[in-house]
C-alpha cells in the first residue's frame, strides 16, 4: 500500500512538473562576443557593460588593420589585458593600460632599450580554453598555468586570476605598450599603499591627446614593486616617463585567487578612485560579474524576438548586444572628463560621451537609439553641444576628447535633427541647436568653400569630391529641416538649395554620380568599377556603390535616371552585376558583396530599401532576405565588414524586425522583410509596439498585407509618431510576390 502512495505522489509531482511553465533562457546567453572577432569584423571579446567606459579585453600585442581592437581570433597568443578598446572600427588606437599576470621570474632586459620586455613574458592560450558572455571573459594561459577571468562595471574592470598553487605570482603593468597609431608620451606609476597604486597614461595617435587616468586595488598585499625603465627593474615607489612599466610581486599562490579593481577616469586620479568606491566596493568577482551580465540583460530586453530558428537569435541579440558598446560614456563621478579644448570640463545635468563614429551610426545606430535609449539621446545630443562649446564645430569623429576629423561629412547633424523632430531634446533651445550646424556647414574645410562656389565639389580641387558633395547634401538637407521647424525661413531656403547640390553630380550619359572638374567638364577615364582606397571620388567604394545616396530625395534620384522603370533597371544591376571592383589599390573596405553592392561598408546601407520608392517593396523584400541570410552568421567570421561602432549590427537588429530609416533623420521606417514570428519593442515612452507576422517561414519573404492597430496598411512605410503611440504591426507573409501590396501611397522624400 505504501509503495502504490509512494508511486502515486512520484505520478503526480511529475505531472505537477510538466505543467509548470518552462523558465526563458536568459537573452544574454543569445550573446556571443566572439561573432565578429574574425575576418574583418575587428570586434573584442572582452568584458563590458552598455555604454560603459571600460572595455577590458585580451590584447594579442599584433599591430595590423585586423587587430585594431587589440585581439583577433587568428591569434594564440597575448601580452595582456587592456581596459579601453575600439569595437569593429577601421583604424587602431586605444588599448589601454596593459595588464599581464605571470609565474615567471620577472627580469631585467635592455635587449632593443627595454623595447622588448613584454614579449619574454606573453602567453600561449587556446580558443578551446577560452569563453566569452556579456559583462565577462576567461582564458587559459597555458604557458603559465593561469586562469584569467575578467568582468567589468562602467568605469571599472575587475581581474581575476588563479595561479598554481605554489607558482610565483606577479602582474606587469605596461602603459607604454601601443597599437597601430598610438603612442604613449607621458606615463606615470605611484605605489599609494600595498594595495593601492596610481598613475596616468598620455598618448598621442588617432585621438592625438588621450589622457587615463587609474587606481589600482589588489585583494593581497604587493611583497615587491619595482618599475620598469629601459628594461632594467628599479625599486622605488613612482616613476614618471614615456614608457613606464611596473611589476606587481606577490606571495607564492595559495588557494586564494588574485584579484585586480581598475579604476577610470579621463580627468584625474581622484575621479578614477570614486570610480572604485561607487561601483566596486568590495571582492566579491561573482556578484559583479551577475551585475554586468543583468546589465546586459536589461537592455536585451528591449527587444524581444520569437522564432524557432534558434541561430538567429544568437545573430539578433549578438547584434543588439554590438549595437549598445558604443558611445562610450567619457564623464567620471565627478561629472569630469577631458575636453576637445585641452582643459578638465564639467558636465551639468548629462553625462559626456565619446567614441562617435558618426559616418557610420548616423544611419541606424543612433535612429535605433531614439526607440529604447532616449535618456541617451539625451546625453549624446548634450555632448555634442559640448564638443561645439569647446571647439567650435560639432563633432565629426570624436574620441575620447579629441576630434579625428576620420570620414567625411558632418553626420552629427542628421542625429541632432533626427532627435529634435521627433522630440527628444526639449532642454536646448532649437535655435542654439540651428547655430551649431550652421557653423559646421559654412566652414572651408575638407572642400566646403569649393563646394558652396560651384555647387559641386570640383575632382580637381577636392579629393573624395563625389561622397562628400553628396553627403553634404543630405547633411544641409537635415539643416533645413530644423531651420523650417524654429521659423528660419532664410536658412531653410538656402539649405534646401544646397541640399540638391547632389544632382550636379549626375551624369545622365553614364547613369552614375560622376567627379566633375571646375570647369564644368567631367573628369575622363571613368569606370564605375574603380577604387583607389582613399585617393579617388569615392570614399571606400567606387561609383556603383555611392551613385544612390540621396537619402533625403530618393525621388529626385528617380527622375534623374529617367523615371521609375529606368531607376528600377540600374538598381537591379547594382545586384546582379558579376563583375569584380578594379583597381590596384581597391579600399579593403568594399566587403559582403551582392553584385556592386557591398553591405560590408555604410554607403550601402539603405539602398536595397530604395524599391519601395518605386511601388516594389517586393523586391526590397527579396534583396533584404539575401543580405540577412548570407552576410550574417553565429560564427567568429560573422560580420562580412568592420562593425564600426555598432553600426553593422543596427542594420541586422532593425531590418531583421521587418524595417529600416532609409532617411535617417525623417522619421519614416521603410517595410523589408521580417525574420521572426514576433519583434516587440519596449519603448522608451513605456509603450509597447509589437511586429507580428503570420505565415512567416525563410521562404515566406513576401508581404502580402499589413494591418496597424487592426486598420488596413496599404503603403510599406510607417512612421516613428505610429510606433511611439504603441501598438502592433501585423504582417501576412507569402512565398510569392504581392505585387500590388504597398504601391497605394511611396514613403515620402524631398521631391514630391
Amino acid at each position: 500500500m505504501k509503495l502504490k502512495i509512494l508511486l502515486a505522489v512520484i505520478c503526480l509531482s511529475g505531472i505537477m512538473a510538466c505543467q509548470q511553465p518552462q523558465e526563458e533562457p536568459r537573452l544574454t546567453s543569445y550573446v556571443d562576443p566572439f561573432i565578429g572577432t574574425g575576418a574583418h569584423g575587428h570586434v573584442f571579446p572582452g568584458a563590458t557593460t552598455p555604454f560603459g567606459m571600460v572595455q577590458l579585453s585580451p590584447v594579442n600585442g599584433v599591430n595590423g588593420w585586423d587587430w585594431v581592437s587589440g585581439y583577433h581570433t587568428s591569434s594564440s597568443e597575448l601580452v595582456g589585458f587592456a581596459h579601453m578598446c575600439l569595437s569593429g572600427t577601421g583604424i587602431g588606437d586605444l588599448a589601454d593600460l596593459l595588464i599581464l599576470p605571470t609565474n615567471q621570474q620577472v627580469t631585467s632586459d635592455t635587449t632593443a632599450g627595454g623595447k622588448n620586455f613584454l614579449q619574454n613574458y606573453k602567453a600561449s592560450y587556446s580558443h578551446d580554453h577560452e569563453a566569452a558572455e556579456a559583462g565577462y571573459y576567461t582564458v587559459d594561459l597555458l604557458n603559465k598555468g593561469i586562469k584569467a577571468e575578467l568582468t567589468a562595471s562602467r568605469r571599472v574592470g575587475m581581474h581575476q586570476y588563479a595561479f598554481t598553487p605554489g607558482d610565483k605570482r606577479s602582474v606587469i603593468i605596461d602603459l607604454g605598450h601601443a597599437i597601430n597609431w598610438d603612442k604613449a608620451i607621458d606615463t606615470y606609476i605611484k605605489k599609494e599603499s600595498d594595495n593601492r597604486f596610481v598613475g596616468y597614461r598620455k598618448s598621442m595617435g588617432w585621438a592625438n591627446d588621450q589622457w587615463l587616468y587609474f587606481v589600482i586595488e589588489t585583494n593581497q598585499p604587493v611583497t615587491d614593486f619595482k618599475v620598469v625603465k629601459g628594461g632594467k627593474l628599479k625599486a622605488t615607489n613612482e616613476l614618471k616617463g614615456d614608457d613606464v612599466r611596473a611589476v606587481l610581486s606577490f606571495d607564492k599562490a595559495g588557494e586564494e585567487p588574485l584579484l585586480l579593481k581598475v579604476g577610470l577616469s579621463s580627468a584625474s586620479i581622484d575621479g578614477a578612485r570614486l570610480s572604485i568606491e561607487k561601483e566596486m566596493s568590495d571582492w566579491n568577482f561573482a556578484s559583479y560579474r551577475q551585475q554586468a551580465s543583468d546589465a546586459w540583460e536589461k537592455e536585451l530586453k528591449k527587444i524581444k524576438v520569437q522564432t524557432p530558428e534558434e541561430d538567429i537569435k544568437t545573430i539578433f541579440y549578438t547584434a543588439l548586444y554590438h549595437s549598445m558598446i558604443a558611445p562610450y560614456v567619457h564623464s567620471d563621478y565627478n561629472g569630469e572628463y577631458k575636453g576637445l579644448d585641452g582643459k578638465i570640463n564639467k558636465a551639468d545635468g548629462f553625462e559626456r560621451y565619446t567614441v562617435f563614429s558618426l559616418w557610420d551610426t548616423f544611419r541606424a545606430s543612433h535612429p535605433l537609439f531614439t526607440m529604447i535609449q532616449e535618456d541617451k539621446v539625451h546625453d549624446f545630443i548634450h555632448s555634442f553641444m559640448a564638443i561645439y562649446r569647446e571647439s567650435g564645430l560639432l563633432p565629426v569623429w570624436e574620441l575620447v576628447g579629441n576630434e579625428t576629423n576620420c570620414m567625411i561629412g558632418y553626420h552629427a547633424i542628421p542625429v541632432i535633427a533626427d532627435a529634435w523632430q521627433k522630440g527628444l531634446i526639449t532642454d536646448i533651445d532649437g535655435n542654439e541647436l540651428l547655430e551649431a550646424m550652421v557653423a559646421s556647414a559654412m566652414t572651408d574645410h575638407e572642400g566646403l568653400n569649393h563646394y558652396r562656389e560651384y555647387g559641386y565639389l570640383p575632382a580637381d580641387l577636392e579629393n573624395e569630391s563625389v561622397s562628400k558633395a553628396l553627403e553634404y547634401a543630405y547633411d544641409d538637407w537635415c539643416i533645413a529641416q530644423v531651420a523650417k521647424s524654429v521659423g528660419n525661413e532664410e536658412v531653410y531656403q538656402e539649405f534646401m538649395k544646397r541640399a540638391a547640390y547632389y544632382k550636379n553630380h549626375f551624369d545622365a550619359s553614364t547613369g552614375f554620380m560622376r567627379g566633375k572638374l571646375a570647369n564644368g567638364e567631367w573628369k575622363k577615364e571613368f569606370d564605375p568599377l574603380f577604387s583607389s582606397h582613399r585617393d579617388d571620388e569615392y570614399v571606400e567604394g567606387n561609383a556603383w556603390q555611392y551613385s544612390w545616396f540621396a537619402p533625403h530625395d530618393i525621388n529626385g534620384l528617380v527622375q534623374l535616371h529617367g523615371g521609375p522603370d529606368n531607376f528600377v533597371t540600374k538598381l537591379d544591376s547594382l545586384f546582379t552585376i558579376d563583375e569584380a571592383v578594379k583597381g590596384e589599390h581597391a579600399s579593403p573596405d568594399i566587403s559582403g558583396l551582392i553584385g556592386q553592392y557591398a553591405h560590408g561598408n555604410e554607403p550601402s546601407h539603405h539602398v536595397a530599401y530604395a524599391y519601395n520608392y518605386v511601388g516594389k517593396p517586393w523586391k526590397t523584400a527579396e534583396r533584404v532576405n539575401e543580405i540577412h541570410r548570407t552576410m550574417y552568421t553565429s560564427e567568429v567570421d560573422g560580420l562580412c565588414g568592420n562593425e564600426d561602432c555598432g553600426q553593422m549590427s543596427a542594420w541586422y537588429v532593425l531590418s531583421s524586425m521587418g524595417f529600416y530609416p532609409v532617411n535617417p533623420a525623417d522619421g519614416n521606417y521603410i517595410l523589408g522583410s521580417p525574420l521572426f514570428d514576433e519583434a516587440e519593442i519596449q519603448l522608451a515612452n513605456g509603450q509597447s509596439f509589437v511586429i507580428k507576422t503570420e505565415n512567416n517561414s525563410p521562404e515566406n519573404i513576401y508581404i502580402q498585407s499589413a494591418t496597424l492597430n487592426g486598420q488596413l496598411l496599404e503603403r510599406s512605410w510607417f512612421t516613428h509618431k505610429e510606433m511611439m503611440q504603441g501598438g502592433e504591426l501585423k504582417l501576412i507573409m507569402g512565398s510569392a510576390p504581392a505585387k500590388d501590396w504597398g504601391t497605394s501611397m511611396l514613403p515620402p522624400s524631398m521631391s514630391k
